[in-house]
């Protein structure tokens, strides 16, 4: 039986029993605690927990999940994977123990003609919590299970709850016992090789609280609502009913594993042994075929390779695998071959896949290239590190390690597997410091603007009281009534010219930062006094805090105020944000549906636009997009923004932002009706003419698959656009040219400057070369080793150092000889040095003499034993610096 039937007879049985077959859910999970769907139960989480009334009674779903907690263990071993699927089944306060598992026993031995699994009820067993004895009791006399195939088992396998206090109750799980071949007799408390479970039963029906572990907390009392969660694992129930050993060999695994044996004409023997030969192989084309069915589902729902969160997790799925290929043998391209396999191995559950391929292929194989170039660049260094490291007899450092993933690229993972893989550790927290310290270098914590410096708390209780009324759709000045001054995060009852607060409104016209769209500023006046609004966020939804400083007088708490959004600032904030509308609009039409928004920003005239795509875009195609856009805003196309519930809009067609959660009412901003349809809660003009025009920028890399387009609009275009039409004019006069052969003037000139650039190295090689032949005379002899020590002064680069070492290592001959040269270039030491072959079979090696003048000029360096190169930051050192290389040659031992 193919596993898109398993999944089908799931649904049409529960569907016979009065369920609401509820689609898979995006394995992109919309709780914030969570990357991705992990369990089948994860988008009923709500209902289960009582936070919102299900629009069911009953439901039932086959469940898309990932999770990649073990990822190291994937193909190790038989039972990890990071993709499968859940069937479940689910009563919201309807049915209970009593139904739920005589339902479950009867879809597992039904025949297969009657429209259920056919597994022999005598090769099934079940466990319960030791202390249900309602469930043995079911399993018993209803459907009659022997007493010795039930088997009580503890909480630690058999109560289920969150961790925290909240819903619990006891499990019940169905096992399948694969035969003695397989293990020993005794059940599941004996075996769970042999016997495999298959379903899990979860029977909420109890309060639990003081939660310290698992197995330790205190029941409180029964729900008033008892539910029932169950999960079938398709791809467990798929191997016993296609015959096949796990799941690896599975109708929608195994023809990937088969192409990847085929590729590298390697065999696959499906064995677990760490002893037996094949082991090492069969582990790697496991990892290939787990790897790339679950890279095809998370593209398909809309996740791309990124640096962090999601697209971290899928860069890493996809850089595994082909590592994985590369370690079969196969150093080509290897998915545009594999991830075909795994398309027609999933559309027959999952349509979406085959009619989405050309986007998923896109974004999969640019990474794949991309990843190439990486190991291309960064292996041949780790090899020379770990060599290092294992001379010294040391764990590769948290420096080098650092260096590997900020010079070359090089992920973390990869290089720990890696180091693993030849028997060296690395500093991984050495390396996370590092990483850390960058960071805050870089970047300047937002969330003390974000927040106002208040405890959340406060704004906790605020929102207790009634959340803010936003009138800024319709009115951009009303009245309204103070509801709390916050100064540092603690209320107060006024405040005086001057300070610096956070204030928040019964109802306000300031729009708070949302969806991309800056906040407005403006004034708050009343009696007395002045406040300048400079900022306006939500800290928790619901509530608007004005960030602001009191201008003129006092401000009371409660006071009867009058708040005036800046018309002007406002008017160019909603020009920027149907700027973005238009834009994305124009980039479907351009490029295709494909090209999905990744992000956006606007304040006032300007916009900043990321979306999916796996290349730049041309000076044609980015002219192509301006153009549609500025048609658009020439047509004066009208803006309608309405009111509805999601669905409705989701059957429109309005395109929602990845990644967002929305309520179950939203509001859907329309230009020209279906030419853009789009869900946002930001505000617009009221048809396109208002813009003005729109200037792109520019466009750029934001990450691997994503592109980000910047734009001014309305009178920031014009403004743009006569800075550049006067910088023309400016280089027309300076050229003497008229402005239409402005470009071909400047390209002239350029080629004049690079042929005068290669007379001038031209030249400096002379002066080297001369150089070489006066310095060969002053090499001295240390300890038998002849060295030449020299401060080359001023030089342009390093390179320059590196001609003139190579050139007197070859004037010198085939006697022991070491060069050190060093030079400052742009106010920074540089140290060179060079060996020949004799002089390192005397002991001489260039990395460690660079490494102690690098000490010296206070940075550092390394590299081979012939060739290495380092520097830092004191130039007056380098006499000290090239003294001590001349010592070290003649005192070594």
């Amino acid at each position: 039986m193919k596993s898109h039937d398993i999944a089908r007879r799931w649904v049409d049985f529960f569907t016979s029993k009065q369920h609401t077959p509820v689609p898979s859910a995006s394995l992109v999970s919309s709780d914030p605690s969570l990357l991705f769907t992990v369990a089948g139960m994860v988008p009923f989480i709500p209902y289960l927990t009582a936070r919102e009334v299900p629009p069911f009674k009953r439901a039932t779903s086959v469940q898309k999940c990932i999770r990649t907690g073990d990822i190291e263990e994937v193909g190790k071993t038989v039972r990890h994977g990071t993709f499968f699927q859940m069937c479940g089944n689910f009563s919201f306060g309807d049915y209970f123990k009593e139904t739920a598992i005589p339902y479950a026993w009867e879809l597992l031995t039904s025949s297969i003609d009657d429209g259920g699994y056919g597994l022999p009820a005598d090769r099934l067993w079940v466990t319960v919590y030791t202390e249900d004895d309602e469930a043995y009791g079911i399993w018993r006399d209803v459907v009659g299970v022997p007493t010795d195939r039930i088997q009580r088992i503890g909480k630690e396998d058999n109560y289920w709850s969150t961790g925290q206090p909240g819903p619990a109750g006891p499990c019940s799980e169905i096992f399948y016992d694969r035969g003695p071949e397989y293990g020993i007799d005794g059940g599941p408390i004996a075996d769970e090789t042999r016997y495999i479970e298959i379903w899990n039963l979860v029977f909420m029906q109890y309060q639990i609280d003081n939660v310290t572990s698992k197995v330790d907390f205190d029941v409180v009392g029964e729900l008033p609502n008892k539910n029932i969660d169950t999960g079938l694992g398709l791809e467990r129930l798929a191997m016993i009913l296609q015959g096949v050993e796990n799941m690896y060999e599975t109708d929608q695994v195994r023809p990937v594993l088969d192409k990847a044996a085929e590729l590298s004409g390697r065999s696959y023997t499906s064995t677990e042994e760490p002893a037996d030969p094949h082991h090492i192989d069969d582990v790697r084309m496991r990892v290939v075929a787990d790897h790339i069915r679950s890279a095809l589902m998370l593209i398909s729902d809309g996740v791309t390779p990124s640096n962090e969160g999601r697209g971290y997790v899928l860069r890493r799925l996809i850089r595994r695998a082909v590592r994985s290929m590369r370690l079969l043998g196969v150093e080509t391209a290897v998915l545009p071959e594999l991830l075909p396999v795994s398309r027609d191995a999933m559309k027959g559950a999952y349509p979406e896949v085959e009619t989405d391929f050309a986007r998923i292929s896109r974004i999969a194989y640019a990474e794949e290239k991309s990843f190439l170039r990486t190991i291309a660049s960064g292996t041949a260094r780790l090899e020379e590190a770990v060599k290092e490291s294992k001379a010294a007899n040391t764990n590769l450092s948290a420096t080098e390690a650092f260096a590997l993933h900020d010079t070359y690229g090089f992920p973390i993972d990869l290089t720990l597997e890696m180091a693993g893989e030849a028997g060296l550790a690395v500093d991984e927290a050495g390396f996370r410091a590092l990483m850390l310290e960058q960071r805050q270098r870089a970047q300047k914590d937002a969330k003390s603007k974000k927040s106002g410096h208040a405890d959340l708390s406060v704004f906790h209780e605020l929102l207790a009281q009634g959340e803010t009324v936003f009138t800024g759709y319709t009115e951009l000045e009303g009245e309204g009534r103070v509801r709390s001054i916050l100064a540092n995060g603690v209320s107060v009852q006024h405040a005086s010219t001057g300070d610096e607060i956070s204030l928040v409104l019964d109802a306000t016209p300031f729009y708070a930062e949302a969806g991309g769209q800056a906040a407005d500023t403006g004034l708050i006046t009343g009696d007395g006094f002045v406040v300048e609004v400079l900022d306006v966020q939500k800290p928790i939804k619901g509530l608007s805090v004005h960030q602001a400083i009191v201008r003129e007088g006092e401000l009371p708490a409660d006071a009867l105020v009058r708040a005036a959004v800046d018309r002007e600032r406002r008017h160019a904030a909603e020009q920027a944000h149907t700027g973005t509308h238009i834009v994305h609009a124009a980039l479907h039409q351009i490029l295709g549906p494909e090209a999905l928004q990744r992000g956006s920003y606007n304040k006032a005239g300007y916009l900043r636009f990321d979306f999916s795509w796996g290349e730049g875009l041309s000076t044609a195609t980015r002219s192509e997009i301006e153009e549609v856009a500025n048609l658009a805003i020439r047509n004066n196309f009208r803006v309608d923004t309405k009111v509805m519930d999601l669905d409705a809009a989701k059957s429109l067609g309005a395109m929602a932002l990845f990644g967002e959660n929305y309520g179950s009412e939203v509001r859907v901003v329309e230009i020209d009706g279906a030419w853009s349809r789009e869900l946002c809660g930001g505000t617009h003009v009221d048809s396109t003419s208002r813009i003005g025009s729109l200037t792109l920028l520019g466009e750029q890399s934001v990450g691997s698959g994503n592109r980000r387009v910047e734009a001014f609009v309305g009178m920031d275009a014009f403004r743009h656009l006569a800075a550049e039409r006067a910088l023309v004019s400016s280089l027309s006069e300076m050229l003497k040219v008229p402005s239409n052969l402005v470009p071909e003037r400047v390209a002239a000139t350029l080629a004049k400057l690079k042929h005068a650039e290669k007379d001038l190295e031209r030249l400096r090689k002379e002066q080297v070369s001369a150089a070489a032949a006066t310095l060969v005379g002053s090499a001295v002899d240390a300890n038998g080793v002849r060295v030449i020590a020299h401060d080359a002064g001023e030089v342009s680069s390093a390179d320059d150092l590196r001609g003139l070492a190579l050139d007197l290592r070859d004037r010198l001959g085939s006697a022991p000889s070491t060069i050190a040269v060093a030079g400052a270039s742009n106010g920074r030491p540089i140290i060179l040095v060079v060996t020949n072959e004799a002089a390192r079979e005397a002991g001489v090696k260039a990395g460690n003499l660079v490494k102690l003048a690098s000490g010296i000029l206070g940075g550092g360096g390394g590299g081979k034993p012939d060739m290495a190169q380092g520097g830092g930051q004191d130039v007056n050192a380098i006499g000290a610096a090239l003294a001590a290389v001349s010592d070290a040659v003649k005192t070594r031992s």
